[in-house]
């Protein structure tokens, strides 16, 4: 099961930065709600998106948009009308394999669990918990409060195109966050948990959604303390969870997850570049944009490679030189890649870039949770 969801994670965990204009990290939201006439109205606490008209077309500037970039959720997708389309879309499925990769690297850190149809059972559901449904709550929940910096960058998307509506996307909103909310605790009914541990997970993970994405506190504002709550919860929450559903979480993987979030905050680092526009305009305080890109682009692979070399060193003094040196292994190419690519023009070849150097990143993660089980 490894290999497999290695070979998915790889290429969709370099992903999760695509959602630094439009993501959160996987979930509350405290919503102002109104019943007037019949006709349910959600406004945005603190948000002037009603002040802010899109300037963009109705469609997509490129008649030649892709079916499957648009079911992913991705740029360069077709326009489409079919609701149920465009809700997929909102939840960007390209964004939940890192969290599935997260579930398998927890569930091996346990080192409890079982190839039986229980706990292949189990694992399937809490993917499901923390992809579709707390994934897809919090990509939605950041398509609606970006609503206004995506009518700059990418005005041709659903919420701000006008494709769906305001009471269809706050629907849409509530009913992932809820489904998420109850598999986790069926999850913790079914590993019989004397405490909820699932369950609180989830409603972490979904106020660290939130807080991310909604004014007053918006933590995207802030390079570091953004980018930092992206990594961990496309690293940190999904491993404790799968962790916590087969064995027992414990504050030193507490601890050695988080450090790897820093590796996050790098990862999350690499689209800032093209967003720098935006960002710009609507006061987001992205590291191109505080440092510039020349320094910024030193930042993100400092972080994805000091952390790593980190961890590397940790296996190493509790006496696990092999998944050391393994780890110092899979770090070699992601430096090459990253002098290749990412160096030369952080906009041009990010995508050449993820796709090289990511793999490296997740089978690592793998290496680190098989250590920590032994």
């Amino acid at each position: 099961m490894a290999t497999v969801w290695n070979n998915v994670s790889s290429v969709c965990l370099s992903n999760l930065n695509s959602n630094r204009i439009r993501t959160r990290p996987p979930a509350f939201t405290p919503i102002s709600v109104s019943f007037t006439r019949r006709r349910l109205t959600i406004r945005a606490a603190e948000t002037d998106a009603n002040e802010v008209k899109s300037q963009a077309p109705d469609k997509a500037p490129a008649a030649s948009g892709s079916n499957v970039n648009q079911l992913l959720g991705i740029k360069g997708a077709a326009q489409e009308t079919n609701k149920w389309k465009i809700r997929l879309q909102l939840t960007k499925p390209v964004t939940w394999p890192p969290l599935v990769w997260g579930v398998v690297c927890g569930a091996a850190a346990s080192g409890n669990f079982h190839w039986n149809l229980e706990d292949v059972a189990k694992s399937i559901v809490c993917m499901m918990m923390s992809g579709p449904f707390l994934t897809g709550y919090t990509q939605t929940l950041n398509d609606w409060y970006d609503r206004e910096i995506d009518a700059i960058n990418e005005p041709y998307r659903p919420i701000p195109s006008g494709a769906i509506s305001e009471s269809e996307v706050i629907t849409q909103i509530w009913l992932l966050l809820l489904g998420g909310l109850g598999l986790a605790g069926l999850l913790d009914i079914w590993a019989r948990h004397d405490f909820p541990t699932v369950f609180y997970l989830a409603v972490g993970g979904s106020l660290l959604s939130y807080i991310y994405s909604a004014p007053p506190l918006k933590l995207k504002q802030n390079g570091w303390v953004g980018n930092f709550a992206l990594g961990a919860s496309y690293i940190s929450l999904p491993w404790w969870a799968g962790q916590a559903l087969f064995g027992t979480l414990t504050p030193d993987i507490i601890v050695l997850t988080l450090l790897y979030s820093i590796a996050g905050l790098g990862i999350a680092i690499v689209n800032d570049f093209k967003s720098v526009e935006g960002d710009r305009a609507m006061g987001l305080q992205s590291l191109p944009v505080a440092f510039g890109a020349e320094t910024a682009k030193w930042i993100c692979v400092g972080a994805i490679d000091i952390t790593q070399i980190s961890i590397a060193g940790y296996l190493l003094g509790v006496g696990k030189p092999y998944y050391a040196l393994a780890l110092l292994a899979l770090i070699i190419p992601q430096v090459v890649f990253q002098f290749q690519y990412f160096l030369k023009d952080p906009v041009k070849y990010d995508v050449k870039y993820q796709a090289s150097a990511q793999p490296f990143l997740v089978l690592g993660l793998l290496v680190t949770a098989l250590a920590t089980s032994h």
